[in-house]
């Protein structure tokens, strides 16, 4: 079975979307949008967690009600950008445990090398969330995916606010077993690799850098 794509049409993540492709929308605001847009991304991507029936006691009497299943979740970004979107998923899922995963680009060979990574210990017994901003050539979001498995992760989602078509194929080919989440699918990479219209290098939106 082929991997599950996803393209969020909520108006509330679209709306909050276009605020943040502005290039007059400041730091502050593009941080805490980037969260809002998390935790609704989040809401929606973790509808099929599994449940199961627990006996609780009300107020008023005995009852069964539904809980998540075992071990929970995982939030796992990736660095920088994809730390952007933790506190907002954490919202929601106050118990999932947070990994990081950071890569950088080699500049010879200008694939993906890992420099960190620390995981939660049972990182194969819950749902990963694997998180960045911007999906572009797919390169860091498949080898972080890759590094993911050779630890032990098995059921892993994928989440981003904006993808390109190129990004998501690879991503598709790569890791066709990986559930993908989108909040808007742009048109196209750029000759330097940037996602048009996007908006921009979160990293540096999110952090206030250049």
């Amino acid at each position: 079975m082929g991997s599950r794509v996803e393209i969020m049409d909520h108006p509330l993540i679209q709306h909050k979307i276009g605020i943040i492709r502005r290039e007059d929308t400041s730091t502050k605001e593009f941080k805490e949008l980037i969260g809002e847009i998390a935790m609704l991304m989040c809401y929606e991507a973790s509808r099929d967690l599994p449940l199961e029936d627990v006996e609780i006691t009300t107020p008023i009497t005995t009852t069964t009600a539904k809980q998540l299943c075992g071990k929970k979740a995982a939030i796992v970004p990736i660095l920088r950008a994809g730390l952007g979107m933790v506190d907002g998923m954490m919202t929601i899922m106050p118990a999932a445990k947070v990994g990081h995963i950071g890569l950088y680009r080699d500049p010879k060979t200008l694939e993906p090398v890992e420099y960190y990574c620390k995981l939660p210990s049972d990182i194969s017994s819950r749902d990963v969330f694997v998180t960045d901003p911007m999906l572009a050539t797919g390169g860091s979001a498949s080898a972080a995916i890759t590094m993911l498995k050779e630890k032990g992760a098995k059921k892993i989602h994928f989440m981003c606010i904006i993808a390109a078509p190129e990004g998501l194929d690879r991503l598709k080919t790569d890791h066709p077993d990986v559930d993908i989440y989108i909040g808007a699918m742009d048109e196209k990479l750029n000759d330097h690799g940037y996602i048009v219209p996007g908006l921009g290098d979160a990293g540096d939106r999110i952090f206030g850098t250049k």
